[in-house]
């Protein structure tokens, strides 16, 4: 692609160079910088790209785009042009979407916010799509789909080159739909710049990930921006139930729709009967039984709902394959031991997930709650005496262990976590630095008609401690107890 066609949408502040050069690749990675490349230079949170702006014009790259003006050459240098953007990370997602033929404008994308349940609505929006005959494709933390092939996913929100090669192979797939979930951090860091969504939806906002925004107000205004953003003929789902949900539809152009388990909206919805194998719902009029448990379960199922209203689809039809939907993997997910005890497997990893997740199974159980959490290492500290309180108020019996602790010591999360507990709440609480055994020992304790509850994991299939990643799954654990 010629070089003054892939930065069309951009806005130079200035030009070093020919803009007539045949460009062969896009990169933001210096390592993979070949012959012919572009390559974008992003100051990140702890390598700045533009150090290594020689190599790359040394290993053969013609276009550099970058925003720090102290790396522009005083003079022309042959065969290379410099490019100075604003936003090097915003030029990245609009040279990125061009690059691959605007693929987010063939395709009826829709994007996914909030803190908790994220996964769970672009998932079953892209499985009832698929039920309903649509190809469509997924953009999750668990896994990506185009179509029906599985891609493995590494970010919640994959980084702007990747995230539009795989709209552009959903494209040429022959999907029409696709539902992707849009972290804080992409929304910051530009990942989305360049994309038309045509919807939005808005799950709930609590406390995570405060160690990159710093503030919570921060982090709200920052998913904001993916509502600000929308066009006129998009259409926008918020929960009316968060103190955030009609904050975020401020100001939006697009048609908004609201959903609710409390207040007057647009959608609504009242549990019947709730067991652990499913709800008995009442859902905009209708009754309905879900194969889904829990409060929170039951605003994910009217977000999901408002969206597909939103796509025009056909109530009946959306309410008769709502019906058959099971569980994400890692969400509130069942395993039953034959002696009568039951684990769930939960994702919870911020104070009101926890809150949440405890809750429905108090709602539910006959026996006694064993509740394993831990809490991850390289993130907000301060969730961490929060979810330790949470998570002893709502047990019978407390097991706290490590999560991922990254490149923190277990032992300092673990007293973190227990500054949140009274002496005699300490007293009564069992630390199991090592996470297999605390979930051994959980197993161990349970009776007839307990459950437990593992949780902070879910779907992930491995634990990083001193930068080294070792498999381990939760679900594999307590099935080997079983």
């Amino acid at each position: 692609m010629i070089l003054s066609e892939l930065i069309k949408s951009i806005e130079p502040r200035a030009v070093i160079g020919s803009l007539e050069r045949e460009v062969c690749g896009i990169e933001f990675d210096s390592r993979r910088v070949e012959r012919g490349s572009l390559f974008v230079a992003q100051t990140g949170t702890s390598v700045d790209g533009h150090t290594f702006i020689d190599n790359c014009v040394k290993n053969g790259a013609v276009a550099i785009v970058l925003s720090d003006k102290s790396y522009l050459p005083e003079a022309e240098i042959e065969g290379v042009t410099y490019i100075l953007v604003s936003d090097s990370n915003r030029a990245l997602g609009l040279i990125a979407s061009t690059w691959f033929g605007e693929p987010s404008k063939h395709i009826t994308l829709v994007g996914v916010t909030g803190t908790n349940g994220k996964t769970t609505i672009a998932t079953l929006l892209y499985k009832l799509l698929q039920s309903l005959g649509h190809k469509a494709g997924l953009l999750s933390t668990v896994v990506n789909y185009v179509d029906q092939e599985a891609v493995p996913s590494t970010h919640t929100t994959p980084d702007a080159i990747a995230l539009n090669g795989l709209l552009r192979r959903m494209v040429d797939a022959g999907c029409e739909y696709a539902f992707m979930e849009v972290s804080s951090h992409s929304i910051a860091q530009e990942r989305i710049a360049g994309l038309d969504f045509d919807g939005a939806l808005f799950t709930n906002l609590t406390r995570d990930h405060i160690d990159y925004h710093k503030t919570f107000d921060n982090y709200r205004d920052t998913k904001k921006r993916l509502f600000d953003n929308l066009k006129k003929s998009a259409f926008a789902v918020t929960n009316k139930d968060d103190k955030n949900g009609l904050v975020m539809t401020q100001n939006c152009k697009a048609k908004v729709y609201t959903y609710s388990t409390r207040a007057m909206a647009d959608y609504r919805a009242q549990i019947l009967e709730e067991g652990f194998d499913g709800m008995q719902l009442v859902l905009d009029g209708q009754e309905v039984f879900v194969p889904l448990v829990g409060r929170f379960n039951v605003s994910n199922l009217l977000c999901i709902y408002g969206a597909a209203r939103g796509l025009g689809l056909d109530k009946t039809e959306v309410l008769r394959v709502l019906s058959t939907l099971s569980a994400v993997n890692g969400r509130f997910e069942t395993i039953r031991s034959p002696k009568g005890w039951t684990a769930i497997v939960d994702y919870a990893h911020t104070p009101d997930a926890v809150e949440n997740v405890i809750s429905t199974i108090n709602e539910i159980r006959k026996g006694r709650l064993i509740t394993v959490v831990g809490c991850g290492g390289n993130r907000d500290k301060g969730k961490r005496p929060m979810m330790a309180q949470l998570a002893k108020q709502g047990s019978d019996q407390l097991i706290l262990t490590s999560d991922n602790p990254r490149d923190e010591e277990p032992a300092d999360i673990l007293n973190d976590m227990l500054a949140g507990l009274t002496e005699d709440e300490k007293l009564s609480t069992l630390v199991i630095e090592d996470r297999r055994q605390a979930i051994r020992t959980a197993c161990t304790l349970a009776k007839f008609g307990d459950v437990i509850l593992v949780a902070g994991k879910g779907h992930e299939d491995y634990q990083i401690i001193k930068g080294v990643k070792h498999h381990f799954d939760d679900h594999e654990e307590i099935k080997n107890m079983i």
